[in-house]
């Protein structure tokens, strides 16, 4: 009874007015032939001296355009029995038209397309509570549902077209059939209860969105992407809690990823007073020793997490030799790396300049990072109608040798690529490292799945837009448990499993198992840097760890057994 209500709902739809149409066009034709070949029948019939009532005439008419034929009522004539061949083939022709149209468009495709909507509900159930809504599934929102899914928190997406809402469906994402400028779709997806709603797209439609939601509830946490500096005001006032710029927050992201030719440390996140930094090992007496030989835990009480080289990165051991181009990960409080920094400024080299390619939104805030960090930095862009400071500006195309040249690229210490399209960020970071293997290379990317093209190119970092958005979106929903270091790099807080709990990291072979990194313990709100590896793990302890994305894996699914 339910499929009959909810095909008899797909009838009719709008959309299917046009079959409506088109079945009344058949039946009128059908009509037709019936009072056609009744009157032909009548004036045979007399003919042969036979007479029929007009019951019997159109019961004749539709048993032999039928096939049936049940020969109660036959002509004699050999004109009556040609009218009857005439009837039986342009009837059974008919039929093939009529009978199939109306089983498919009115019985079977609302049947199917019946089915097919339970696979995309309109309505999330009434115990509903702490989702989070997507209003659309690009590139962040990716990034963003596989960290919801890690961390098995509820999400769903609106769609507006069914075809979409079931294509997502069968990839594995959660949907909701609705648009997204509609009040209504937000009621049917339990808005009111809901942890956050995620609007990322075009600025206008970010802020009908937040408008649309608001109306509906003055208290669900909204965040919202802003292409345009002039778009913040607006969406807030439109009612989002957070605006997200990531041109701007990916710009200053790869900034402060600049080392320059100094061997001091160079924070890059922190969870409470324990501090992540990077610091450059080249020309210091690090290079070509290891970690067991050097024993900087001894002298500085800062950890190393890890080792960067040229863009594969591999967590510290006792026997992981320094290169020339390496880059330490280190961790600590601030007291610890001021300690190294004083052990290792002395090696440290005046900050030589930047070159920034591409003179965007990211490419420009990545300047306006470093001139507030006092360091020089010069754009290249092809575009005349960017350059804002000739000061800082080489108009041309990066592609050429002769405007890397006037650049610098010959004395910069590093080279932040900024494009939009991936396959130039390939091509400029071979053409880069080849011109400069000992500068460090940033590379912005867009998509994820080029990010370890890029550093197979000769980017030492790279990041995007997709984990910028949804690292920071995460912790705006988690309260800061996620610090991203570079695509595939994470520094994330998690409670003690139950696996470790009455166990130390030494007994449980933390590393061996997960092969990520624990560099902090925090206990009410307190974080203790570098903990004893010996030290009994206990429940409501947090761990603040560190690991590529394949250790993460392992150990969220370890965490999950």
């Amino acid at each position: 009874m339910k499929s009959l209500v909810v095909s008899l709902s797909f009838i009719l739809q709008p959309s299917k007015r046009r079959n409506l149409l088109a079945l009344g066009k058949l039946l009128l034709v059908f009509v037709t032939m019936v009072v056609v070949f009744s009157t032909i029948f009548q004036i045979l019939m007399q003919r042969e001296g036979q007479s029929h009532s007009i019951a019997s005439t159109i019961y004749w008419v539709l048993v032999t355009m039928s096939t049936l034929g049940f020969g109660d009522i036959t002509f004699r004539s050999d004109a009556g029995r040609l009218f009857s061949v005439a009837v039986l083939l342009s009837g059974s022709v008919f039929m093939l038209v009529l009978l199939p149209f109306m089983f498919i468009q009115f019985f079977y495709v609302p049947w199917m397309e019946a089915q097919a909507a339970a696979r995309a509900p309109t309505e999330l159930p009434a115990d509903t509570r702490r989702h989070v809504i997507l209003t659309s599934l690009g590139i962040v929102e990716r990034a963003l549902v596989r960290l919801f899914k890690r961390a098995q928190i509820p999400y769903v997406i609106l769609v507006g077209e069914l075809s979409e809402a079931l294509r997502l469906h069968d990839e594995g994402f959660s949907v909701m059939l609705g648009a997204v400028d509609d009040r209504s779709s937000y009621e049917r997806a339990r808005a009111n209860a809901a942890a956050m709603v995620v609007a990322a797209q075009r600025d206008t439609t970010n802020t009908n969105v937040a408008f649309t939601v608001r109306e509906f509830s003055p208290t669900v946490s909204i965040v919202a992407t802003a292409s345009s500096p002039a778009s913040v005001d607006i969406l807030e006032l439109a009612g989002c809690n957070q605006v997200l710029q990531l041109g701007e927050m990916l710009g200053q992201a790869l900034a402060r990823r600049v080392l320059g030719r100094d061997a001091r440390t160079h924070v890059v996140g922190a969870f409470g007073e324990l501090l992540i930094a990077e610091a450059s090992a080249a020309g210091t007496p690090l290079v070509g020793r290891t970690l067991r030989d050097i024993k900087l835990y001894e002298h500085t009480r800062t950890n190393v997490v890890g080792i960067w080289d040229r863009g594969r990165f591999t967590l510290a051991g006792p026997e992981t030799r320094v290169e020339p181009w390496s880059v330490l990960l280190l961790s600590g409080t601030r007291a610890d790396l001021d300690e190294y920094d004083a052990l290792f400024c002395v090696y440290g080299k005046e900050e030589s300049s930047v070159i920034i390619i591409g003179g965007g939104r990211v490419g420009r805030a990545a300047g306006r990072e470093l001139l507030n960090k006092d360091i020089e930095y010069h754009i290249i862009d092809h575009n005349p109608q960017r350059i804002r400071n000739p000061q800082h500006y080489v108009l041309g195309d990066a592609a050429e040798l002769e405007v890397l040249e006037r650049a610098g690229i010959r004395d910069c210490s590093t080279v932040i690529i900024t494009s939009h399209d991936d396959d130039v960020n390939v091509y400029l970071s071979i053409y880069c490292r080849k011109l400069r293997p000992d500068a460090q290379i940033l590379v912005r990317a867009n998509q994820d799945r080029n990010v370890s093209t890029l550093h197979r190119a000769g980017a030492d970092f790279v990041m995007s837009y997709a984990s910028m958005g949804s690292s920071n979106i995460y912790n705006l929903l988690r309260r800061g448990n996620l610090l991203l270091l570079t695509d595939g790099l994470d520094a994330f807080k998690v409670p003690v499993p139950s696996w470790l709990v009455g166990k130390s990291l030494a007994e449980s072979q933390f590393r061996q198992v997960t092969g990520c990194n624990v560099v902090g313990i925090e206990e009410n709100g307190l974080c203790q840097a570098n903990p004893n590896p010996h030290m009994r793990l206990t429940a409501g302890l947090n761990l603040i760890v560190v690991g590529d994305a394949e250790a993460e894996d392992r150990f969220f699914a370890k965490h999950a057994d």
